[in-house]
């Protein structure tokens, strides 16, 4: 039996004051051996989001399967307010459909998703919301500039761009952040011919982004979520299952791929090393102001331009000999185009 009347009855949502969400999968199943060190690494990742953030951020962090000592922290953190939504799941659902939990329900302008094990650098957001502002077309931006991205999943800018000066390979903004992440998924060390030179892109304001985005770090305009697959994704980890549901998404709906020029995160790895503290502890905590994301040009799904895109340019782009002419009419020397094609 009911007895009086549901206060919330018909009662309005109130707007949110942020325009931006940063959703945070985490996969911790125990705190020993390989992921001894994963909770640190998870919370150097969370607080440098809130302390280098310019805006307000809601932060959802979803739980996938992590054991018990990890959840109790995570809701003692929820309760202190440092979590806006936190998503517990007792089985393993994968990493993308942890995901999903919390974007197919994001109203927010933007939306980054990372890692759990990604240190964010103070003008992070500034950095990421320039290169929006400065490309219309900008679809997904990461703060981590990697190698050798030039050609993945950025047909689209090239055919824009093919006898355009603003798109040049350029001496590398970093190379010090560079080789710290090829340390993080294992290679000892980096040779110069990873590090001398990167695919650019230059807008008519002069900002400089990079060529490719990658994926365990990236911001995106809430519509290029409108092309996700209606199914949830079959594999635990890997497979397609990045590519179907944050790459390509941005490539349907027309946008861009870029990253920053200069580097503003970095992959941490499992391992905490003196540097990671060191630099942890130098973020400085930034005060929030209004953002200005809901200026930022809406993509629109171009079905001719993707079709052409991505089933007839991108083959030519790929022949090997016209793909040695676009890298020398791009600005690179013989030796350069024989280590990119290589």
């Amino acid at each position: 039996m009911r007895k009086g009347i549901n206060i919330s009855k018909d009662v309005l949502l109130n707007p949110s004051d942020s325009s931006h969400r940063v959703i945070i999968p985490l996969y911790i199943p125990n705190e020993e051996d390989y992921y001894k060190e994963a909770y640190p690494i998870f919370e150097y990742c969370l607080f440098s989001v809130i302390k280098t953030s310019a805006t307000p951020l809601k932060i959802s962090v979803v739980s996938n399967n992590s054991c018990d000592s990890v959840n109790d922290k995570l809701y003692e953190l929820q309760k202190k307010g440092f979590i806006d939504e936190l998503i517990i799941e007792k089985e393993a659902i994968g990493k993308i459909n942890s995901i999903l939990k919390a974007l197919r329900t994001a109203e927010e302008r933007l939306i980054t998703i990372t890692d759990a094990d990604v240190l964010f650098c103070n003008g992070w957001e500034e950095a990421v919301s320039e290169v929006f502002e400065a490309f219309p077309k900008a679809g997904a931006v990461s703060p981590v500039p990697v190698f050798r991205k030039h050609f993945h999943l950025t047909a689209n800018i090239w055919l824009h761009h093919l006898f355009s000066k603003k798109l040049f390979f350029r001496a590398v903004k970093n190379s010090e952040a560079l080789t710290r992440f090829a340390n993080s998924i294992g290679w000892p060390w980096l040779d110069e011919k990873w590090r001398d030179a990167i695919g650019t892109l230059e807008s008519k304001n002069g900002t400089i982004a990079v060529l490719g985005c990658p994926h365990f770090v990236a911001t995106y305009k809430s519509e290029v979520f409108q092309e996700l697959p209606k199914e949830n994704s079959k594999f635990k980890l890997g497979g397609d299952s990045e590519h179907l549901y944050t790459d390509f998404p941005v490539i349907r709906r027309g946008g861009y791929r870029l990253s920053t020029y200069d580097n503003y995160a970095y992959h941490l790895g499992n391992h905490m090393e003196p540097w990671m503290n060191e630099m942890y502890h130098s973020l400085i905590e930034v005060p929030k102001k209004e953002n200005t994301y809901s200026k930022f040009t809406v993509l629109k799904r171009n079905r001719l331009e993707y079709l052409f895109s991505e089933y007839l340019f991108k083959k030519i782009l790929y022949f090997k000999p016209i793909k040695r002419v676009l890298l020398k009419s791009k600005g690179l020397t013989k030796e350069q185009i024989n280590n990119f094609t290589s």
